[in-house]
């Protein structure tokens, strides 16, 4: 079955005023609704700089604009990872997680939740509120580099060898989070359910700055690398005799991998889904051609994962639902319903080159 939009002149433009759309309902809608008034009055008075004139520009210039910045980033991180993964793997089953980022970075922000009141004041009070980013991160680059070493035969990385590995070390990083829990006292297990299931309830403009700058720095180098991942599409032989040196392809998306979820996990937490369903939905629409696919990952993956951020601020408000609930409730039967629609379930895998 052909894409339906693998041609179409439209299809971004569409995207982009979605994704506009949507931003703006973000900014304007929570605990606190905000008027495009008093948006435009509070840019002006940050730019020319003045203090907020009220609670609304004060709201929305300290928290709503940082959480819908970095929601926005961190969607379109998720989304890209998971082209790059899927593209690697060749397979529409993976997800960004799977060579243990995500469950490393789970495991080093569970160690702090429970250890760091064991530490002395004077390092909780250095590194204050990147004690958890900065473990965080560390756990995530230890067990993708752990899966790599593993994975590593004779100077040659096999994808089914990455794959084995990256499962094993997730269950390894998934069992030490599950006894941190265990040893946790009940608030220390709180924090690292709730980290677990992902928030932006404590965006800053330091973090939007932080994961911002490694986002476009990443997504211009994940662009360079779109024709070698479609030669890649056709199999490691076929990619091989096109001139492309797949190991050295290979390293760098996992490196490319990394980075981006590493910071954005770092901060936000684990948010399941994003890598997985993004990528599918848009091969389902647009091809398998990541000169096209990898853009329209980063619109959409934005725009999906702003409207689940509404929803876990609106639905129970003024209390917040941990925003990995919403991807999954969501996303899981939206997926199925487009695997049916497509006749999906009766292929056997594998993409159109």
């Amino acid at each position: 079955m052909q894409p339906v939009f693998r041609q179409s002149k439209f299809f971004f433009p569409v995207l982009i005023a979605l994704l506009v759309i949507v931003t703006i309902c973000a900014i304007a809608f929570g605990a606190v609704s905000i008027r495009p008034i008093e948006m435009f009055s509070a840019i002006k008075h940050f730019f020319t700089g003045e203090k907020p004139a009220n609670i609304y520009e004060a709201v929305f210039i300290q928290l709503r604009l940082p959480r819908v910045l970095l929601c926005g980033i961190t969607g379109a991180i998720l989304a890209v990872s998971g082209v790059l993964m899927q593209g690697l793997f060749r397979n529409p089953i993976v997800e960004p997680g799977l060579i243990g980022t995500s469950s490393g970075a789970a495991f080093g922000a569970s160690f702090v939740f429970v250890m760091a009141a064991k530490w002395p004041p004077t390092i909780k009070s250095q590194f204050g509120p990147f004690l958890t980013p900065l473990f965080a991160f560390a756990g995530a680059l230890l067990a993708t580099y752990l899966v790599y070493v593993l994975a590593k035969n004779a100077k040659r990385i096999s994808i089914i060898s990455l794959l084995l590995i990256g499962i094993a070390i997730n269950a390894v990083g998934m069992s030490g989070t599950g006894f941190m829990s265990y040893i946790a006292r009940d608030p220390q297990a709180r924090s690292i359910t709730f980290w677990n299931l992902g928030t932006f309830s404590g965006a800053s403009w330091m973090q939007v700055g932080i994961v911002g700058t490694v986002a476009a720095i990443m997504f211009i180098i994940s662009f360079r690398y779109s024709k070698q991942l479609n030669a890649l599409l056709l199999g490691e032989e076929e990619a091989s005799y096109l001139g492309v040196d797949t190991d050295k392809l290979k390293r760098r998306v996992m490196i490319l991998n990394t980075a981006m979820v590493s910071v954005a996990t770092a901060f936000v937490g684990v948010i399941s889904f994003m890598g997985l369903i993004v990528p599918h939905i848009l091969r389902l629409l647009i091809g398998s051609d990541n000169k096209r696919l990898l853009p329209a990952s980063m619109i959409v993956g934005a725009t999906l994962l702003l409207l689940a951020d509404m929803c876990a601020r609106l639905l129970l408000a003024p209390a917040e639902i941990p925003i990995g609930i919403i991807t999954s409730l969501v996303g899981a039967p939206v997926f199925i319903i487009l695997l049916k629609r497509f006749n999906l379930l009766q292929h056997k895998g594998g993409y159109d080159a």
